[in-house]
């Protein structure tokens, strides 16, 4: 790592950085000092998107009855990725406007409360991605993704956005299943989500396939829970930029036998299709059934021994990036 970009990662507090920034500007070149400064223009990105998603999913929380949990989970999962971010924001800086900071803070105060201790459950774009499905209907696919289409457009392209979103189904006629990818910015907000969808989000026959990989070390050898989606069950990846179809990446070919001819291997857990098939399967009691993992290494014990190496990599990811206030729970929004 070199120190200009240790620069960048080390100084948590917003005006510590920019402090450190003035200070040393005058010894810098002005190529580095350019680089700095367009880094922490972009950055501004994430609370330029933070406010218009926070701000539209109240507009349509307002028209969507039984959605107020998802406006109290996305507002915990903003404010805590705002907390790791780079350049760190604060809810006052993420939600400059004071009367609708005030109003969040008093219907919906547990965010405010919890994000410092306690972990998301999944990345913000899964929140308005369920917010667009209660308003479409799951078996209006075609509406849905046209809808978060439509939404993105408004948005920088780098920060609290999703790229994919994916569909599952069991058949052709039977209920369709959402989830979108990771909506994170940069590696450590990301695996921290993975972990943590991993310890108390996903069906636990997909978090073992993600777990499976997440812990990555060489002489891990004491279990294998991939899992194999049967063959007749649709799992089908669309660009939210464009709508094209994408095929499974490599990632998704390990861990849940689907069919593709991709070789690139995105970070596990990362896909839109974990999501999609994580909610198939705590739905579809037939197909869960189906996709029981296989190997002989799939016991209890090793289950338990697998959520603790996950576990212990989470914390010394927190550790890393010196968020040591994690209380060991994860956010559970308020319910209607």
């Amino acid at each position: 790592m070199t120190n200009s970009h240790k620069a960048l990662t080390v100084h948590k507090a917003d005006a510590t950085w920019c402090f450190q920034f003035h200070s040393e500007s005058a010894a810098m070149d002005p190529a580095e000092i350019r680089r700095r400064e367009e880094f922490l223009k972009r950055q501004q990105d994430f609370k330029e998107n933070a406010f218009k998603i926070i701000h539209t999913m109240l507009d349509w929380c307002n028209i969507t009855p039984r959605s107020k949990h998802l406006v109290d989970e996305i507002l915990h999962s903003i404010f805590f990725l705002g907390k790791i971010n780079q350049v760190p924001f604060s809810p006052e800086e993420i939600i400059p406007d004071e009367q609708m900071l005030s109003g969040l803070r008093e219907k919906y105060p547990r965010p405010f409360e919890f994000y410092l201790t306690q972990l998301p459950r999944r990345s913000p774009f899964s929140c308005v991605m369920d917010m667009i499905v209660m308003q479409k209907q799951p078996e209006n696919e075609n509406q849905i993704m046209q809808s978060l289409r439509d939404f993105i457009t408004a948005l920088k392209p780098d920060f609290l956005v999703s790229s994919t979103i994916c569909v599952s189904q069991k058949s052709n006629n039977s209920v369709r299943h959402y989830g979108v990818s990771m909506s994170t910015s940069g590696r450590d907000a990301r695996s921290i989500v993975i972990g943590a969808s991993c310890l108390s989000a996903w069906d636990e026959y997909v978090a073992g396939a993600v777990m499976t990989y997440y812990v990555k070390n060489p002489n891990k050898k004491y279990f294998d829970f991939t899992i194999k989606i049967p063959d007749d069950v649709r799992c089908e990846a669309f660009s939210l930029k464009d709508g094209g179809k994408m095929k499974p990446c490599r990632s998704c070919g390990n861990m849940f036998g689907l069919n593709t001819d991709v070789a690139r291997e995105w970070p596990y857990g990362n896909c839109a299709e974990v999501e999609s098939l994580s909610n198939l399967l705590k739905n579809e009691i037939e197909v869960k059934e189906q996709s029981q993992p296989k190997s002989d290494t799939w016991t209890p014990q090793n289950i338990k021994r697998a959520r603790e190496n996950v576990l212990k990599k989470l914390k010394d990811i927190l550790h890393n990036i010196s968020f040591n206030t994690w209380d060991g729970h994860f956010y559970v929004p308020q319910a209607e």
